[in-house]
């Protein structure tokens, strides 16, 4: 457990204590992006929504009381700046925890100790990073002394709460989303960065030609701490009083970061834009996702098997190679793995993406499935049923059954399904691509049925 503004008996306690914003006096050994955390929230860059004049934090930073909130935002947008802030304006003592190493054992410590405060007249702000993976059995043990007041809860997330958070915690919390950093605040925080002499590089003149400013604007992701971690890395070696190449901020970025948590919700939104970029026929588009997902470590097998879906459900009769393309795009992914399975993924996936597009089967399937539930267990017809033994024979199973093979166009007349059905439509073909030689076909059929009806 981290103790913030802790103090001293409490701090002494701690496996580590972080320093107030603003103190400069032992942070000369800690990481760049940690020296620059801003001191004041006025400081504070790409969240006007929530600190600036209307905003919902506004009045908290301006010493109202704090109620409990979640903070959702990607990484190095200043979810623990802001948590920190808020609770130096509570006059507060701030305990940091990680929901993932901590347990029902260390929320008890944590309420013991609060109340001890709270009988000596200061309150307890809890900022509790990566907060959805927080199980059901810690959040019960939480949730009766964030309701009682005893701790104000600071959530920090990157996944939406929604999915992890029991309803009886997040009836109980403020969710506040936090914005990725534009590329004008990134300029800023890098002119911050070169110009501070005693949290910054300013004391070795450091400069960044135009080029290498970009990239590192560029490659962050509007992630501030991820940024300032390359800028640092791009000055190791580099002698005071120069200007940082291209080729430094290139090699500190050897290695890019590529958020991609297979669990989380970013995971998901890009398998999401993979599949919908195939379904909206952009191919630019679908091999950009495609490759999003392969560069950040995806399981190559997970867009194949959904390429293999897409085929059957989106393309679909208008175009039947499609699945036969998606099959074989798997089972070569499986075949020889990464880095080679890219090329086959990424001709399934250009072609998908500018086939025809038909969801027919699906939408029958959908029609027939819902009879199915809503219906029940209609018996089947006696004339489709096998006569297997003399029992069957003597019962009428089979009698009157036509034969298909038996028609010049492979077509009959006699109805398949259960009578208490009626007619029914469950497959309405489209004219896209090669379905509409199935539409002929059908209408041809459902014409020879009509007329047998009009005969009897």
């Amino acid at each position: 457990m981290q103790e913030l503004f802790a103090d001293d008996q409490a701090g002494a306690q701690s496996a580590e204590v972080e320093h107030l914003p603003g103190d400069t006096s032992q942070l000369a050994d800690a990481p760049l992006a940690t020296r620059l955390r801003p001191g004041r929230w006025q400081d504070v860059l790409g969240q006007t929504h929530l600190l600036g004049a209307q905003g919902p934090l506004r009045p908290a930073l301006e010493g109202a009381r704090l109620q409990s909130l979640v903070l959702v935002g990607p990484p190095g947008t200043g979810k623990t700046t802001i948590a920190q802030l808020l609770a130096s304006a509570q006059s507060a003592h701030l305990v940091a925890m990680s929901a993932v190493s901590t347990g029902v054992a260390d929320i008890r410590r944590l309420v013991a100790e609060a109340q001890q405060r709270q009988r000596l007249g200061q309150s307890t702000v809890l900022f509790l990073d990566e907060i959805h993976h927080f199980s059901r059995t810690q959040q019960d043990a939480l949730l009766p002394h964030v309701e009682s007041g005893l701790l104000t809860l600071i959530g920090a997330t990157t996944e939406n709460p929604s999915f992890q958070l029991t309803g009886a915690l997040l009836s109980r919390v403020q969710l506040l989303d936090l914005r990725p950093l534009s590329g004008e605040d990134l300029a800023s925080v890098l002119d911050r960065a070169l110009a501070d002499p005693e949290r910054g590089l300013g004391g070795r003149r450091m400069t960044l030609s135009d080029e290498a400013r970009q990239l590192l604007i560029r490659h962050s992701g509007g992630d501030a701490r991820l940024m300032l971690n390359a800028l640092e890395r791009a000055c190791e070696g580099v002698p005071e009083n120069s200007q940082i190449a291209p080729a430094e901020v290139k090699r500190a970025l050897s290695s890019p970061h590529l958020l991609h948590d297979r669990a989380g919700d970013l995971h998901y939104q890009i398998l999401s834009a993979f599949i919908k970029s195939m379904r909206g026929s952009d191919p630019d588009a679908a091999v950009y996702w495609l490759a999003r997902l392969l560069e950040a470590g995806e399981d190559p097998l997970l867009p194949a098997r959904r390429m293999v879906i897409l085929a059957a459900e989106d393309v679909g009769l208008a175009e039947p190679e499609a699945l036969q393309l998606a099959v074989a795009a798997h089972q070569a992914t499986a075949l020889v793995g990464m880095p080679e399975c890219r090329l086959p993924l990424t001709e399934a996936a250009i072609f998908l993406a500018l086939a025809p597009k038909s969801n027919s089967s699906y939408r029958a399937y959908s029609r027939a499935a819902e009879d199915v539930v809503g219906r029940g267990q209609l018996a089947v017809p006696f004339h489709l049923r096998n006569a297997v033994t003399s029992r069957d024979r003597a019962a009428g199973f089979g009698v009157a059954y036509q034969y298909a093979h038996d028609d010049p166009e492979g077509l009959v007349d006699q109805p398949h399904l259960p009578p208490e059905l009626g007619p029914r439509s469950y497959y309405r073909p489209t004219n896209k691509g090669r379905e509409s030689d199935l539409a002929t076909r059908l209408r041809r059929a459902e014409e020879r049925r009509a007329a047998r009806a009009e005969s009897e």
